[in-house]
């Protein structure tokens, strides 16, 4: 049952990556993008059942920290003076708002923003709900659709103007100290997702002139499509500080009657958790799913012969019952298209595995099984079989976050030479980690010759988050400039 047995196949799906990536969200009936607005896709059931199953790990995860994130909805419509207040904030966002500026026929009084993003709506009713210390924390989260009018191509779950689903966490803290735990723990609430997903990420601390809008600094996760080894962001985590307390004017009072400003976090997750889903464990013979999101776990595909029809059917139907009884998501596919078009439909779809069932296996009390990731064909009796499936289903999930994990890990060089730098990006291998020091000009530089992106500082080598910091053993001399510096980058071409 490992997953060494089988061959997958990528190389149409390397030579033309997102034209697979497009076409299989269609074909596998995830999402329709043919709505006529750019940007703005119809989720399918089959694909919505997945980002069910994929943002409900999230939420369990969220629900049950020590002190529990509670699940909200805030407004959609933000007054104009109330965004423009935070002008940092602002500044990010000035060129990607949608306005509303009309209420039927009648011209509006205030013209109102579809939220890019929470903050200038939250904070307002934060400042409502908090007097003292024992008000404090607060943790909250929404899973919404945010709007941005994105001007660069759009691409599906990728670039949109509709995210449709946007989890926004946003906590507040009495303290700094209690506000750098937090962040720690969104950290550790988003590895724990993406490694509950199979899906392999680097985490790293973004430049100062590329963090979020009103943040003190900037955590990402980023993952590497194998397909063109491009970056894309997945997951971001902010320390706020004390900027928006200081605009929308957050205080508490202190156990010694003194008024503070609270100290805040927000972080964020998209549905770019379902673009990473598709295209870390896809082949081209389409999706192929981990097992705990899979949509249908089993797909029960009877090989119909005349005069055994009946008993076939029969036995497959059994079957199907003891599936169910031990938890797993099965189907039977009764349908009267052809077996191998049968096939065709669930391995495109990603069914983790099929169990064929014809009339020699029912001869010899037994059912084929075949693993969607590595295509390995498994007998099994009638009388005990099933209870294997859970195991494979086990195996399947640790296998394609391996296999995941071994392409980024292939995907990652690093280098001290200027030169060797520029060749690297140019062949398309992925990302790049060279010393570099805290110089804009040298960042500019590079990403100029490259045509890539200074994509953040590895979280190992900053000193605040990292076991593996060494102040002794980080003494690098930057690839431009040759100054000493205690940090490397990350260099790369991204989303």
């Amino acid at each position: 049952m490992s997953a060494k047995k089988g061959k997958i196949s990528r190389e149409k799906w390397n030579n033309n990556f997102m034209d697979w990536f497009s076409d299989i969200l269609l074909k596998a009936e995830i999402i329709d993008y043919r709505f006529n607005l750019k940007g703005c896709g119809v989720w399918l059931g089959y694909g919505f059942n997945l980002r069910k199953r994929v943002f409900q790990i999230l939420r369990d995860l969220l629900d049950n920290t020590p002190i529990p994130h509670e699940e909200t909805l805030f407004p959609l419509l933000i007054p104009e003076p109330l965004f423009m207040k935070e002008a940092e904030h602002v500044k990010g966002f000035e060129d990607e708002v949608y306005w509303v500026t009309r209420g039927g026929s009648k011209q509006l009084d205030i013209n109102l923003c579809l939220r890019p993003t929470s903050e200038t709506v939250m904070y307002p009713m934060f400042k409502l709900w908090i007097r003292s210390h024992q008000d404090l924390p607060i943790k909250v989260y929404q899973i919404v659709s945010t709007f941005r009018y994105e001007t660069k191509t759009t691409r599906p779950l990728i670039r949109v103007r509709e995210l449709t689903t946007f989890k926004e966490a946003h906590t507040v803290h009495a303290t700094a100290k209690e506000a750098e735990d937090q962040v720690k723990e969104g950290l550790e609430i988003y590895s724990k997702f993406y490694d509950r997903l199979g899906i392999p990420y680097f985490i790293n601390v973004r430049p100062d002139y590329d963090k979020f809008p009103g943040a003190e600094y900037s955590i990402a996760f980023e993952t590497i499509f194998p397909g063109d080894h491009k970056t894309l962001q997945i997951g971001t985590v902010h320390n706020l500080g004390t900027i928006f307390a200081k605009t929308f004017d957050l205080t508490y009072e202190a156990d010694n009657g003194e008024i503070k400003f609270v100290h805040q976090t927000c972080y964020g997750i998209s549905e770019r958790a379902i673009a990473a889903v598709v295209t870390q464990h896809g082949d081209d013979a389409g999706l192929c799913l981990p097992p705990e999101v899979a949509p249908i776990q089993a797909i029960i595909v009877p090989i119909i012969f005349k005069g055994k029809e009946k008993e076939i059917l029969e036995q497959s139907k059994n079957l199907l019952d003891k599936m169910n009884s031990l938890g797993i998501r099965a189907k039977l596919d009764d349908s009267d298209i052809s077996s191998g078009k049968k096939f065709y439909k669930w391995e495109t779809k990603g069914v983790p595995i099929r169990i064929e069932l014809g009339p020699k296996d029912i001869e010899k009390k037994q059912f084929i099984v075949v693993r969607r990731d590595t295509g390995e064909r498994i007998t099994l009796d009638f009388k005990e079989g099933a209870k294997k499936i859970p195991k494979i289903l086990e195996e399947i999930q640790k296998d394609l976050h391996e296999r995941a994990k071994i392409l980024m890990e292939n995907s990652i060089k690093e280098t001290d030479d200027y030169d060797e730098l520029y060749d690297l990006i140019e062949k398309r291998v992925g990302i790049v980690i060279v010393p570099l020091c805290d110089e804009y000009d040298c960042a500019e530089q590079i990403e100029k010759r490259t045509e890539g992106k200074i994509i953040g500082t590895p979280i190992k080598y900053v000193k605040e988050f990292s076991k593996e910091y060494s102040e002794k053993e980080f003494n690098f001399n930057c690839i431009v400039c040759a100054r000493p510096t205690k940090k490397k980058m990350i260099i790369g071409r991204s989303y």
